[in-house]
């Protein structure tokens, strides 16, 4: 049956109205259905209205009596543009190596010093031949595993191979206080925090659109910083934290430790027969310092108990107890309040609490805390110190003794002295000696604060109050003038005077520099060394018989 004109002129208003809404594979499928809809002759109505050929219209129209199933897409597949990493394969090699370059700060990576950006990254690639834009670089990335990410707070710095054990020791000896009853304290201090209008991390509720006004930068010379020293009782679950206002010492450390012992320690632990502290490795209360088990020595003495000390091992600091019990608790009690004066930040640490029952309190230190207290050699030496049979340089205990003496300065004997002084042995009249000694007498001061410059990088705070040796002064050019003239070995020189060859060789050492200072040369003698009395003797007698032949 033909098709009027008058159903070919509607369907040419329908056409007109639809097919520009859909895309080629719709208007198949819709031309098809019309043309199946009229029946014979459809397929040239159809064809007729819409402008298209006939060929198109029966592809529909096949399509929609069995043809291929539904694609869910527009195209087969096979069809449209490749994605770029067919294109160019060696799109995504050259995105990986500039995401996770193969060495961390490699100057030859070209994103050293760029922040790895989509657009970033973008270009970098487009630069070295491998055109792409910021959104396929972006979903590229996540199809390779990628993500932003921070970066995570997880390495404890170097693993020492004794880690695990010091932690199983430290672990053993908190129980062992515990269980007895003893005090077991968490000590560190607390990063140090400025005093003034300032912005502070973290967020109070406020009413809405008046929030907290502060300063907009502050002038480091002009701030004014505290110090918080922190001492958490494992047993009482309390803290206490000494808030310094000068520097952070061995000084301030174990006055911290002090105050808390006379205001909060006596009274929780009326029966207490010893202390356990668990300290970090680093800082004034490390291994390394000299000047805190002297501290904690004096303060064993005034509590009338011993000291034990057990050091986290390098690195593991985050692991000490006062860290994330007591200090973590302090930032939640003042963030987003600025610290505008050392009262507030006292009261502010006060404030911190836990559910579980912990109090804080806090006291303002006002003292001055100078560096350079250092305690003198004979004073480190007489410390009552015992040491762990496991890594005593970590684990050691502070016995309550009497403050000890310094010893006297090792006197020679004068005997041995005038031996070794005989002109046959120095190449000079024990006149001229005796100058010598005269000569560096002052110098030997100088000596000792540039050594300890060279040691500390800074200058002597104070005078010395404990000397520069045990040695005399004349001892010393002696042993100088000796070993430079070559008459005995050293072990012969040290076994007469009765000391020690390393520290006679040390106190040479400097005389040598002070006399080379005052451009004294002391000239060698031909022949073998002494290594025995008796050749000394006999150098000497063969000397005075040469004299009295002339």
């Amino acid at each position: 049956m033909k098709v009027s004109a008058e159903t070919v002129a509607a369907l040419c208003g329908k056409f007109e109205a639809v097919l520009p809404h859909l895309d080629e594979r719709q208007r198949r499928l819709y031309l098809g259905a019309e043309a199946q809809a009229l029946g014979h002759g459809g397929i040239t109505a159809v064809a007729t209205a819409a402008g298209v050929s006939t060929v198109t219209v029966s592809r529909g129209l096949h399509q929609l009596r069995g043809g291929p199933s539904v694609l869910g897409r527009q195209r087969a597949p096979g069809g449209g543009r490749k994605p770029l990493t067919t294109t160019d394969p060696g799109l995504q090699a050259a995105l990986d190596s500039l995401i996770e370059p193969t060495e961390l700060g490699d100057p030859a990576s070209v994103l050293r010093w760029t922040t790895a950006s989509l657009r970033d990254l973008a270009e970098q690639l487009t630069a070295t031949g491998h055109p792409v834009g910021a959104t396929t670089v972006g979903k590229l990335l996540h199809q390779m595993g990628y993500s932003l990410q921070a970066a995570a707070q997880t390495r404890s710095g170097g693993n020492h191979p004794d880690r695990d054990a010091q932690f199983r020791h430290i672990h053993a000896a908190v129980n062992a206080f515990l269980t007895d009853g003893q005090p077991v304290i968490s000590v560190d201090a607390k990063k140090k925090e400025a005093i003034g209008n300032y912005q502070r991390p973290g967020r109070t509720w406020r009413p809405k659109g008046i929030p907290i006004e502060v300063d907009d930068h502050a002038f480091p010379a002009d701030t004014d910083l505290i110090t918080p020293y922190g001492i958490y009782d494992l047993g009482k679950d309390s803290g206490w934290v000494n808030v310094g206002t000068d520097r952070n010492t061995a000084a301030f450390a174990v006055e911290s430790i002090r105050r808390w012992w006379y205001d909060r320690g006596h009274l929780d632990h009326p029966r207490a027969a010893a202390l356990l502290i668990t300290a970090d490795a680093g800082g004034p209360n490390g291994v390394l310092f000299h000047t805190w088990r002297w501290q904690l020595a004096a303060l064993a003495r005034e509590m009338d108990i011993p000291i034990t000390v057990c050091h986290f091992p390098p690195g593991t600091s985050k692991w000490n107890k006062v860290e994330h019990r007591l200090f973590s608790r302090i930032t939640c009690a003042w963030r987003g309040i600025p610290l505008t004066s050392h009262e507030v930040a006292v009261k502010a640490i006060a404030s911190a609490h836990t559910r579980t029952g912990l109090v804080v309190q806090a006291e303002l230190d006002t003292h001055r805390y100078p560096t350079g207290q250092n305690p003198a050699p004979w004073q480190v030496a007489a410390l009552p110190l015992s040491r762990d049979a496991f890594h005593g340089d970590w684990n050691y205990t502070l016995h309550p003794a009497p403050e000890p003496q310094r010893t006297p300065p090792r006197r020679t004997d004068p005997a041995a002295t005038a031996w070794l002084s005989d002109p046959a042995l120095t190449g000079m009249p024990r006149q001229e000696l005796d100058s010598l000694v005269e000569l560096v007498a002052d110098d030997w001061q100088w000596l000792a604060d540039r050594d300890l410059t060279r040691r500390t990088g800074q200058p002597r705070q104070r005078p010395s109050a404990h000397g520069i040796g045990q040695l005399e002064h004349h001892i010393r050019v002696l042993a100088a003038v000796l070993r430079a003239r070559r008459v005995a070995t050293t072990v012969l020189i040290t076994e007469i005077l009765g000391c020690h060859r390393t520290y006679l060789n040390r106190c040479a050492d400097g005389a040598a520099e002070l006399l080379a200072r005052h451009d004294i040369y002391i000239a060698p003698v031909e022949g073998p060394k002494a290594r025995t009395r008796a050749q000394l003797q006999a150098r000497i007698d063969a000397a005075q018989q040469h004299q009295d032949g002339q």
